[in-house]
């Protein structure tokens, strides 16, 4: 092997070369404890992120009672959470309406209707919703030969209610966040 000879000139080269890569060494320790310490925070942020989300309200944009209607999950969370705060009432009136608007024999309409208006609508009905005085005499009297639509304006009511006063609640709810998050987790196997 032949031998190198440095010069002066190869010497501070190598020098400056040295000191350089020192410099980008310490350059990229500094960014990694930087990022370490980003993510020590956003760990412990992750531990307030639901209170810290039920604040911001971000996730209610996206979400309306429709939409938690037609989704079966979610459907079984709010109608749990309207169970714990007594008012569960209302969204099982509004699907038991639902099913009575899908009854085609005239003799089921007419047992579905009495049913649903013994145990939602009538004074003394173990389930009743809050409507109007108005509105269960209208239905008392469509009773005798019932429609597909005599409960709409009931149905109506209560959907407006829980869209006003019940849905916000359970969309700010940690049910619904864990819910929520736990639906945009991807388990892989």
């Amino acid at each position: 092997m032949p031998k190198v000879l440095f010069s002066k000139m190869r010497f501070y080269d190598m020098k400056d070369l040295m000191k350089r890569t020192r410099g980008i060494e310490k350059g990229l320790i500094q960014n990694r404890r930087k990022n370490e310490v980003h993510s020590l925070k956003a760990n412990k942020n992750e531990d307030i992120c639901l209170s810290k989300f039920s604040w911001n309200g971000d996730h209610k944009r996206h979400w309306s009672l429709e939409k938690v209607l037609k989704n079966k999950k979610y459907l079984e969370a709010f109608c749990a959470f309207l169970k714990s705060e007594f008012s569960d009432e209302n969204i099982e009136f509004w699907l038991a309406c639902e099913d009575f608007k899908t009854t085609t024999s005239p003799d089921d309409l007419h047992r579905k209707a009495k049913e649903i208006y013994e145990t939602f609508i009538q004074p003394t009905a173990s389930r009743e919703i809050n409507v109007d005085h108005h509105v269960k005499e209208k239905i008392k009297r469509s009773l005798e030969k019932p429609s597909r639509s005599c409960f709409d304006e009931a149905q109506k009511h209560v959907y407006l209610l829980m869209q006003s006063d019940s849905c916000p609640r359970f969309l700010s709810s940690d049910a619904f966040l864990r819910l929520n998050l736990k639906s945009r987790t991807l388990w892989y196997i």
